[in-house]
Parts: C-alpha cells; sequence; structure tokens
C-alpha cells in the first residue's frame, strides 16, 4: 500500500510530497520522469495512478466539515 502522495493543483505551479506515515506534506522539486510528467501537468495534462480518490477544497476546514462540491 503507497503510503506517501505527489499532489499538483492547477494554478500551483510546484508538486508536494504528502508523506500519511509522518503526516507531512512538503515542497517537492521533481527530476526524471517525474519532472518531464510535471511539465505536462503545467500544460494542462492530468496524471493519475494507484489513487482512487482526490478532492481539491478551499481550506482544510470545508474538508472537516464533509462538503463536497461534486
Amino acid at each position: 500500500m503507497a503510503t506517501a502522495v505527489i499532489i499538483g493543483i492547477p494554478g500551483e505551479a510546484g508538486l508536494w510530497l504528502a508523506d500519511l506515515n509522518a503526516g507531512t506534506v512538503k515542497p517537492l522539486n521533481p527530476t526524471g520522469d517525474l519532472a518531464n510528467a510535471n511539465d505536462l501537468r503545467k500544460l494542462g495534462g492530468t496524471l493519475v495512478k494507484d489513487v482512487d480518490f482526490a478532492v481539491a477544497v478551499s481550506t482544510a476546514q470545508v474538508a472537516l466539515s464533509g462538503h463536497f462540491d461534486g
């Protein structure tokens, strides 16, 4: 089972690494194939692998309140 997730959000140039075990989220400087995939993302591409649920929300409070705009 995966214990980390790489996140990219439209309008945000960088990528983020969320370490689920440590409970941390840190900026990620992609290299190699990951940098190539990030370049495609910047052009509007979407890459999803081994993630079955992801939702962007405006604030953590929105998520914690249970709101979901479908």
